[in-house]
């Protein structure tokens, strides 16, 4: 019994960018995703891509929910399932491209 308790809190914080996309569409009073793209200045296809998980929510995009939403981004976060306090940026991002000897 305490597994299946344990099971519901997890399935409760996986990524779901559905839950933030309703969420947006609710909050802003819009009827659907087209409105949403609308709302956001995106091109219809991105909520899809989003809707259908071919594309992640991009830190771009996520401003501007922020900026449209009032939202906080830790808000918007959560809403899509991301519970990590800290990103981790590779060290192979910041070293600068080696040219090979001609």
């Amino acid at each position: 019994m305490n597994q299946a308790k344990e099971m519901n809190a997890s399935e409760q914080f996986q990524y779901d960018p559905n839950h933030l996309l309703e969420s947006l569409i609710e909050k802003l009073n819009l009827k659907n995703d087209a409105a949403l793209s609308r709302a956001l200045e995106v091109a219809p296809p991105l909520i899809s891509k989003i809707r259908h998980r071919r594309l992640p929510v991009g830190a771009s995009l996520l401003i501007r929910m922020h900026e449209v939403s009032d939202l906080s981004i830790r808000d918007l976060r959560q809403l899509m399932g991301d519970r990590r306090n800290k990103f981790r940026i590779s060290d192979k991002q910041f070293k600068p491209k080696t040219s090979s000897p001609s």
